[in-house]
């Protein structure tokens, strides 16, 4: 599925959106990556077989789009109203509504109007100024479970520095403004969910989690 990019623009002077196309790439090597992605995030949705969806971060709504062609319940919204709009764009060019997008800031979540059977939220703590206020307001609109990833690092900057990207920024990705090793993921994330499963995506951390009774 071909979808339209922010590529790097900032809103606010924030970085937006994906700054690389990491979808539509053509590099055997990413493709290879990225299925690994898309194979780790398919098994844990289909493991709790949800009926409903909200995405929260979801940029240009390539997630959403998706899950929305398979029949499911879904949602999404990000703090961008410019990459809501690339959302909307994409989502018109693949036949879905475009109404399945809003702009919500992670932090004002609202129970009972934002919960789902599958709460997801992936690539988006490494952007936040206080993932741990991030993950209180998920806190408010998990019922049942969460999917949460991140870059592993310090793989992910080192093979930012192989490809000879972000060097004066050490490998950084622009607008990554946190760093955690699975292990300090998982010692984050349990402080607010009970986490079912680990996966490692190369080089991604992917949590399935439970809310904590």
């Amino acid at each position: 599925m071909k979808i339209k990019l922010a590529k790097g623009d900032k809103e606010n002077g924030i970085v937006i959106g994906n700054t690389y196309d990491k979808y539509g790439s053509k590099n055997p090597i990413v493709k290879v990556i990225m299925k690994g992605f898309h194979d780790s995030l398919n098994c844990l949705v289909n493991k709790v077989k949800p009926k409903s969806i909200n995405e929260i971060g979801c940029g240009e709504g390539y997630w959403v789009i998706k899950w929305s062609g398979k029949g499911i319940l879904t949602k999404g919204s990000d703090f961008s109203e410019q990459v809501i709009e690339i959302a909307k764009e994409n989502a018109k060019s693949q036949g879905v509504d475009p109404d399945l997008f809003s702009v919500k800031n992670i932090y004002e979540l609202e129970e009972g109007k934002e919960n789902a059977d599958l709460i997801v939220c992936c690539e988006v703590l490494e952007h936040l100024d206080d993932p741990k206020l991030a993950l209180q307001s998920l806190e408010k609109i998990v019922d049942h479970y969460l999917i949460i990833s991140v870059p592993r690092e310090p793989i992910w900057r080192f093979l930012n520095l192989l490809r000879g990207k972000y060097i004066k920024d050490l490998g950084n990705t622009p607008g990554h403004l946190q760093h955690w090793s699975s292990a300090k993921l998982v010692d984050l994330v349990s402080n607010y969910f009970e986490i079912i499963e680990v996966k490692k995506p190369f080089p991604w951390t992917m949590l399935l989690c439970k809310a904590k009774k």
